[in-house]
């Protein structure tokens, strides 16, 4: 699968711009298949290669700044001349070569950091056009991203540096990321969706809301250094994910039930919540922080993620999302992930990892079906109203 998805980009790339998130989203998927299963084999000594992939910091650097960073450069980097994209490409790939370890370590990571500057260098400076302070957040969080994932790179070779400090901050930065990213998607799809089918508005952005989760998980991270930090931390967790909770109410889940692209989006939204509520659990000693991430990374990103990606790829072949038939099944595969990652045990795990890779292999499939698929003209004529209930 992974080969298909580039063999499709070079073949897409004899156009003069081709749009990122072609390339990026098909490698993402399949890398991320693959990831969780490689990962946990090495873990358990079943396969003695993927030595990085060995440790939890390993795995979730690479899932982190390997995947999500993937899925970012998708989405926000627009139409690229072929050239540089295929430049992008190539230092990902390469990047990804940091699994097998050996002399691949050092290529791989100048490779790896290469490609989060690059990203922040395209990316970042778009954000701070922004009028509102709100939308400027991007550019100084996208920016800390990739910081986080130039610093990981860095921990990896330095033994003294705090690695799971980092990787820990950088789940967070990215929970505020999805947070930000998620109602921007949902609230314009739920009120177009409201507008045809009910014939009213629905809840909108809900910017105090919205403002008040910008502060809350934007400072979070940074609360992790100070002395006794955990404790402010456990309680700006607790509220953001009160807050989390309180906006997706706000966005009717219960009126979209006609829509599994909305409801996958909300469920993604409703893992954020979940996962930050665990996280403030986790920082008073009643369970594993790890555990409490992985709703976050499992839950909120694989749901989230999987339901923004094939949406793009959907709108941009001219259909309909609500046409798309896999939302749901991926919903309900990244859930039993989520649920069976955070119940723990090895059996657990392993079915985990099963759900996992199944979800992004069918995602993979998806896209390919939809990139490959020949544009139609929309039709003139307005989709029929669905029936009330």
């Amino acid at each position: 699968m992974l080969s298909v998805a580039v063999s499709r980009f070079f073949s897409a790339a004899r156009r003069d711009r081709v749009p990122a998130w072609q390339a990026f989203f098909p490698l993402a998927a399949c890398h991320a298949a693959l990831l969780v299963p490689l990962s946990l084999a090495a873990m358990y000594g079943m396969l003695p290669w993927p030595a990085p992939l060995a440790t939890p910091a390993g795995h979730a650097r690479e899932l982190l700044f390997g995947f999500a960073l993937a899925v970012i450069a998708g989405y926000l980097l627009g139409p690229l001349a072929t050239r540089r994209l295929a430049a992008l490409v190539a230092l990902w790939l390469i990047g990804r070569l940091d699994t097998a370890g050996g002399g691949w370590l050092v290529a791989a990571s100048l490779a790896d950091a290469l490609f989060a500057a690059a990203v922040a260098w395209w990316v970042v400076p778009r954000f701070f056009a922004a009028k509102k302070w709100r939308n400027k957040v991007l550019a100084p969080l996208i920016g800390l991203i990739c910081l986080v994932a130039v610093a990981s790179l860095a921990a990896r070779h330095q033994s003294g540096w705090p690695a799971h400090s980092l990787l820990e901050a950088g789940v967070l930065w990215l929970a505020l990321l999805m947070v930000f990213m998620g109602g921007r998607l949902i609230a314009p799809a739920v009120n177009g969706y409201f507008k045809r089918r009910l014939n009213k508005s629905g809840a909108g952005v809900q910017p105090r809301l919205e403002a008040a989760l910008i502060v809350l998980l934007g400072v979070l991270p940074l609360t992790l250094w100070l002395p006794q930090g955990r404790y402010a931390a456990a309680l700006l967790a607790l509220a953001a994910g009160v807050l989390v909770a309180r906006r997706l109410w706000g966005f009717a889940p219960w009126q979209c039930r006609a829509r599994a692209d909305l409801l996958a989006l909300m469920a993604g939204y409703a893992w954020l919540a979940i996962g930050l509520g665990l996280y403030a659990l986790s920082l008073t000693g009643a369970m594993p922080v790890s555990t409490a991430l992985h709703a976050v990374t499992v839950g909120a990103l694989g749901t989230l993620s999987s339901s923004v990606m094939l949406r793009q790829a959907v709108s941009r072949a001219k259909a309909h999302p609500e046409d798309e038939p896999a939302f749901m099944p991926l919903a309900l595969l990244f859930a039993a992930a989520a649920a069976l990652r955070v119940s723990g045990g090895q059996a657990a795990l392993w079915g985990a990892a099963l759900c996992w890779s199944a979800a992004w292999l069918i995602l993979a499939w998806r896209l390919l079906r939809w990139i490959n698929r020949p544009r139609r003209s929309p039709s003139k004529a307005p989709r029929p109203a669905p029936r009330r209930p």
